[in-house]
């Protein structure tokens, strides 16, 4: 008996801090809007990324708005600006189902991947621009939700009212 138990305690320490029970108890203590803004930070930096790995293969990164006359340039950290500025809305959303919701990780989820799928329709009718962009545009649409709306869920699933 007493060797085994020096192999358990070697195991229980070598395990990584980010999954340890501990951690994700932290994340249920802290209030949904701030894991809203971590999440968002991290989303912004993996989707940035992803689009720099995309300009370094050769993906133009010109796109154009509905009705304009040519495409422009998506500047570096276009991507994450726009992580940001729409994931704010996430972060609203979370926090009235956290308050009001019955079940608020099920609804944020339903709510967002719909809205996800909703907003690759910008990116496939965007005019002057080229296949390969849009297509990386639509992809990072799906990257940053893949980052930010697990996390949310997760902390959502903690809640208690």
């Amino acid at each position: 008996m007493t060797v085994t138990a020096p192999q358990t305690q070697t195991i229980a320490q070598s395990s990584s801090p980010s999954s340890s029970p501990s951690s994700i108890r932290s994340l249920a203590r802290r209030p949904v809007w701030l894991v809203g803004v971590l999440a968002i930070l991290a989303g912004a930096v993996v989707t940035e990324v992803f689009a720099l790995i995309a300009r370094g293969v050769g993906v133009p990164m010109d796109a154009a708005s509905p009705g304009a006359k040519e495409a422009a340039e998506i500047p570096v950290g276009g991507f994450a600006g726009g992580v940001v500025f729409w994931s704010v809305a996430g972060i609203v959303l979370a926090v009235v189902l956290a308050r009001w919701a019955k079940r608020p990780a099920r609804t944020f989820v339903v709510v967002t991947v719909a809205l996800t799928a909703l907003s690759m329709a910008g990116p496939a009718a965007a005019p002057h621009t080229a296949t390969s962009t849009q297509i990386v545009l639509a992809v990072s649409h799906v990257v940053a939700a893949a980052v930010i709306i697990p996390v949310l869920a997760r902390r959502l699933a903690q809640h208690r009212r």
